[in-house]
């Protein structure tokens, strides 16, 4: 019983921990993506964690596009976003000591790397 209540009590630190720990990369993000043809594309993006789920919008001069099939697992993160028709899948990991997002971004198999720092005005 004892070992059962221990278990009980380490899984929920571990969750509140976690929580704790993603609650962080909630707000406005902000980076620019270098893509193959010479292109730069300004990234705009505003996450929102709740456990493991991860909502939000990314936002261009097109207009904003919700994410969707956001998760968040340890300190990686994976959503989707509608880019002009097209599913683009996006995985990344949050670095708390610098306090960005290391992106990879999944373009009909075109893989592009993007870094996504905290908009001034969310500190």
């Amino acid at each position: 019983m004892k070992k059962k209540i221990l278990i009980t009590a380490v899984l929920l630190c571990s969750f509140a921990i976690a929580f704790a720990y993603f609650a962080d990369m909630n707000g406005t993000w902000k980076g620019t993506l270098n893509a193959p043809d010479g292109n730069q594309y300004p990234l705009n993006y505003t996450f929102k964690i709740d456990g493991d789920k991860l909502t939000g919008q990314g936002v261009s001069q097109q207009g904003s596009e919700d994410l969707t099939q956001g998760k968040v697992q340890g300190d990686s993160l994976f959503f989707h976003i509608d880019v002009n028709g097209v599913d683009v899948l996006n995985s990344g990991k949050y670095y708390t000591a610098g306090d960005s997002i290391g992106l990879t971004i999944n373009y009909q198999g075109y893989l592009m790397h993007a870094t996504l720092n905290r908009a001034a005005d969310n500190k």
